[in-house]
């Protein structure tokens, strides 16, 4: 019997990509998302379940998990991947966002997480990928909300790798860099208020770092890592995704914070 692996934030980017990957490796694939009625790529494929999961909706979580064990008998991966990232000045977000924001990307990631344990737990085996970011170790400017839930997404992976181990379940964290149509497109959500005209020069600098210095991996090369690290048969924790994945962790790992962040603003021009 094939391998089950269910996903969400399967609409577009990283998610759709993991989607038609597994499924080209014959796993079986229950692709979530807010919006299923919408899909109509992965709707056409064998082994392929388009259902409705909303991160923030307990309901829709419930569902789509029960759904999915009645449809394959077992979910052997899920692969929290859904989230945004919410830039701009603190100030300018209103709390409506700020609880958004780690609605989505924290407490829907420990939800959905939280329904399907008990079925890996009774069945003794699984693994759960939770998608961080480089911005999960290291920060740009801006990102207070967005780092800070991608922070706390390390956090509860590394601590979960402890205790899911005794239930004979792995944890694993990916790290992607930038990615294209992901970070600066639909995934990327700014808030700025110009009035603020101390922040505006901060502002400039991000955007354009954004639209001319960095290069950006394909979704396809975190889609393998992700693979890699639930069928490389190791307890490895974390996992780089993209060429820049490697080279800001590294740098960060190895400068103190005044060089690694003193170099981060010369490169951004602050």
């Amino acid at each position: 019997m094939s391998d089950t692996i269910l996903i969400t934030g399967a609409s577009s980017g990283i998610g759709k990509v993991t989607a038609k990957l597994f499924h080209d490796k014959g796993w079986n694939v229950i692709a979530t998302m807010r919006q299923p009625e919408k899909e109509e790529e992965l709707t056409k494929l064998d082994n392929v379940l388009v259902t409705r999961l909303d991160v923030t909706d307990s309901a829709s979580i419930e569902t789509a998990v029960a759904e999915s064990i009645a449809r394959f008998g077992k979910i052997d991966v899920l692969l929290n991947n859904a989230g945004y990232g919410a830039y701009g000045p603190l100030e300018a977000f209103s709390m409506e966002k700020i609880r958004r924001q780690f609605e989505t990307n924290v407490i829907g990631l420990l939800e959905v997480t939280k329904v399907v344990l008990p079925h890996m737990r009774a069945n003794k085996s699984g693994s759960i990928v939770n998608v961080s970011s480089i911005g999960g170790q290291m920060t740009f400017p801006l990102g207070a909300l967005y780092h800070g839930t991608k922070f706390a997404v390390e956090g509860i992976s590394e601590a979960l790798h402890f205790e899911l181990e005794a239930a004979g379940i792995k944890m694993k964290i990916v790290e992607p860099g930038m990615i294209s149509t992901d970070f600066a497109g639909r995934s990327f959500d700014f808030t700025n208020d110009e009035s603020m005209t101390e922040y505006q020069g901060v502002v400039q600098a991000l955007f354009g770092a954004m639209n001319g210095g960095m290069q950006p991996s394909e979704p396809i090369v975190v889609a393998d890592v992700i693979y890699t690290a639930v069928t490389d048969g190791t307890n490895t924790l974390r996992y780089r995704a993209g060429a820049d994945a490697v080279q800001f962790l590294d740098n960060r790992k190895a400068l103190d914070d005044a060089t690694f962040i003193g170099g981060l603003k010369e490169q951004l021009g602050l």
